[in-house]
């Protein structure tokens, strides 16, 4: 990975709020007001109402010690709104921490940019995705047979799974050896044995685990299957595989699976 990329990731954000109430969504509002001079211009900028505008402004008058706007009612301009010195001073304050906020969130992230650990830690946390399984890893292993290629990745409890795809896509991820990878499985590309050896069996992936917990459905029940270094597989079977493999919590437990079914993801090295 670039180390450019990892020093503009954004791991840690922060909000600047001040007295519990004034926030930046806040100063907005005051800024509109101040180049408008109408509350119920700002409001429409802001795409609030003129009512929901008007409690916004009524709590920051009130937990201010000084008013931050005054307004007008008639007159030859027909009235209006504008800052009191008070409330310009609170803009000019708050645009002051402000940038001081953002120079100490940046500082932040530069300094977790520089710690591989948490940057792998904080990398797989990102990975959002609608599969259930997700397994994490390091390439160890690749290789080639004319069109199709295989990956081995070593998870961190030592296991290793092996997944198969095109030649093609193996190019287009442009990958190497030590890469971090994420393998996702489906819950229902997953056979669960109670004893492989009493099976025969095609599936290249065999990883041991303990039954964690049952949940039962009409038709299926999803079994979690704890692996010893802390992760967790999810597998879907039907009533009749649970009430032949009789499981119970606290069993042990094969999770098998063909080396198609796992869809790797990777950052390049």
């Amino acid at each position: 990975m670039n180390p450019n990329d990892k020093a503009s990731s954004r791991w840690i954000e922060g909000e600047l709020r001040l007295a519990g109430m004034l926030d930046a969504r806040m100063i907005e509002l005051l800024k509109a007001i101040d180049r408008s001079g109408s509350i119920n211009q700002a409001a429409k900028q802001m795409g609030l109402s003129y009512k929901g505008a008007w409690q916004m402004l009524e709590r920051a008058n009130n937990g201010a010690p000084q008013t931050l706007l005054t307004t007008a009612i008639g007159g030859s301009k027909g009235g209006g709104t504008a800052l009191t010195a008070s409330g310009k001073a609170l803009l000019a304050l708050f645009t002051r921490l402000e940038q001081k906020h953002r120079e100490f969130i940046a500082e932040l992230n530069r300094s977790l940019a520089e710690d591989p650990d948490t940057i792998l830690l904080l990398q797989r946390l990102e990975v959002k995705t609608s599969t259930r399984n997700q397994l994490f890893g390091q390439v160890t292993a690749i290789g080639r047979d004319g069109a199709d290629a295989r990956i081995t990745v070593r998870l961190k409890g030592g296991e290793e799974v092996v997944s198969s795809f095109s030649t093609a896509s193996l190019d287009a991820l442009a990958i190497g050896i030590g890469a971090d990878a994420v393998l996702m499985i489906n819950s229902a590309d997953i056979m669960l044995l109670t004893d492989p050896a009493l099976e025969r069996i095609s599936a290249r992936n065999r990883l041991f685990g303990k039954v964690m917990r049952i949940q039962h459905d009409i038709v299926d029940s999803e079994v979690i299957v704890l692996l010893p270094s802390g992760e967790i597989l999810a597998a879907m079977i039907t009533q009749q595989s649970l009430r032949k493999l009789a499981l119970m919590p606290g069993m042990p437990v094969w999770a098998v699976f063909k080396a198609h079914a796992p869809i790797l993801g990777v950052r390049p090295s």
